[in-house]
């Protein structure tokens, strides 16, 4: 290992770190000797538990220390923060102190950085962070804003699944092939469909849902538990955190022994002063308890399937990522769809960073060994899409689409409005993200307005409004006169629930 020596290192030479930041666990990868390599953490693991907490004596933990304290000191303890990343106003309490969700996650990346130092032996400044695909542009600046806290310079966010899939090709020497991506992490799940051809990696369609993952799975397991406690004890465990907390982490075991067992056991001694709690809990129950969960994520294969325009049959691969497709009856939904046995043959927790690692090298230009042959950035082209209608605020509370979700990125799209009443001066109107007809029913991300209209009768002023997305999914929104060439530009830089 190189001598860490932070004031005697080229930056020409820092490495990118690919992270995926998981609801549930992370991963940090770094290109070495033109592969991607999983960085272990400082506890010799290759992943990390996206836990923070802060100690009783103030300190802060993250990771596997945080997941110990857990149960002790469950009230300053917080997981799955990741689902709450964007949210306006949201708050989260740790010893009495207020942090937003992406201050909690800075935690986790401040951990990763340092970890990834201490083992690459060199400063690291830059990273490649994995967003899921569905991530609005609130949550996506949320989590470059964790980044920023942290230390890192995020020259890019990427798409969870595009990054599986760039991981799938340069690992397999996979080519001139369809793949669907089905990404079923903690807390949230994805569906892209990617061709890749020569060279060139281009998404067809995304769909998904910010609000389904292997929580969900556990929140199954832990209401079975409580409603079975109430009805042999007639007592509520659910407004008891400390409890909760045991009910929590005996749920995830469950939920993973039985990925490879049909029957087990929970068992939780003096779960209620001096009640204890045991119960068995077999395969088949689960899976009845989990059908409508299962059966949801079928529902989203099928809209990316019609949303490429493409039938089962025209799929070449299916790839499963994220630690939930590890349930069995997840795999057995997959099969029976899709009609092919998916492919697990790259560790489903470790891909995505691995993607993550591979987009910074590209980025950097560094010489990439895949397909045989050594690669740089100019060769691979990425073509990823938008996974929300953006869309543009009309009078009548009309979501009008100015780019539509699943088109291609970088763009640049427009639309002309006008005026609705006579000598109107001023057009204004909210920046939407979502695919509801109605204004009112969709993400506000943003405002434009547009004064000093010269007087005119209504109708007769053109106003151009003009979205333009970059490589990172961030979006600059221009109104322009198009009779005085006037114009006004926003970037959507400050998103609810960072500021307020």
């Amino acid at each position: 290992m190189k001598i860490f020596n932070r004031d005697n290192i080229d930056p020409i030479k820092n490495k990118v770190l690919g992270i995926d930041l998981g609801t549930t666990n992370s991963c940090v990868a770094f290109i070495e000797l033109g592969k991607p390599e999983i960085v272990p953490n400082s506890e010799g693991k290759r992943t990390t538990p996206s836990i923070v907490g802060i100690t009783k004596k103030n300190e802060h933990v993250v990771g596997d220390i945080a997941k110990n304290q857990a149960i002790s000191n469950s009230e300053n303890t917080v997981r799955s923060i990741k689902c709450h990343m964007g949210k306006p106003g949201y708050i989260v309490k740790l010893n009495d102190k207020e942090y937003k969700p992406h201050e909690i996650s800075s935690e986790i990346l401040k951990k990763l950085k340092s970890d990834a130092e201490k083992y690459i032996g060199e400063k690291i400044e830059k990273a490649v962070i994995t967003v899921p695909a569905y991530f609005n542009d609130s949550q996506r600046f949320a989590t470059k804003e964790a980044g920023k806290l942290a230390g890192l310079d995020v020259i890019r966010l990427i798409n969870e699944p595009t990054a599986a899939a760039l991981a799938y090709g340069f690992k397999t020497g996979v080519n001139d092939r369809k793949i669907l991506i089905y990404d079923l992490g903690g807390g949230t799940f994805d569906v892209s469909i990617l061709n890749l051809e020569a060279g060139v990696l281009q998404v067809l369609a995304t769909s998904g849902d910010t609000n389904l993952g292997g929580d969900d799975f556990d929140q199954v397991i832990i209401n079975h538990l409580v409603y079975e406690f109430k009805s042999s004890h007639d007592i509520d465990l659910s407004h008891l955190p400390d409890t909760m907390q045991r009910l929590k982490e005996a749920a995830e075991r469950c939920k993973i022994e039985l990925s490879s067992l049909t029957n087990t056991n929970i068992n939780l001694p003096y779960l209620y002063k001096e009640i204890s709690l045991e119960i068995d809990i077999d395969r088949e129950k689960f899976e009845k308890m989990t059908r409508d969960l299962v059966q949801k994520t079928g529902l989203i294969m099928k809209k990316s399937l019609d949303d490429a325009n493409l039938s089962i049959e025209e799929i070449d691969e299916v790839v499963l990522v994220g630690g939930s497709t590890r349930i069995p009856a997840v795999v057995k939904l997959v099969e029976e769809f899709m009609g092919k046995k998916p492919r697990q043959s790259i560790n489903p927790d470790e891909v995505v960073a691995l993607g993550a690692a591979i987009q910074g090298g590209l980025i950097e230009n560094e010489p990439l060994k895949c397909y045989g042959a050594e690669v740089r950035g100019s060769d691979i082209l990425l073509l990823d899409t938008t996974s929300i209608t953006l869309s543009f605020e009309a009078h009548g509370d009309i979501a009008v689409p100015i780019i539509p979700r699943n088109t291609t990125f970088p763009t640049k799209e427009s639309s002309i409005f006008t005026t609705i009443y006579d000598n109107q001066d001023t057009v204004r109107g909210n920046i939407l993200q979502g695919e509801e007809k109605k204004a009112s029913k969709n993400v506000t991300i943003g405002e434009l307005v547009l004064t000093d209209i010269p007087p005119a009768p209504k109708g007769i002023p053109k106003i151009e409004v003009t979205f333009d997305i970059d490589a990172n999914e961030i979006i600059i929104a221009t109104a322009k006169d198009l009779n005085t060439g006037n114009k006004k530009s926003v970037t959507i830089n400050r998103p609810l629930g960072l500021n307020n």
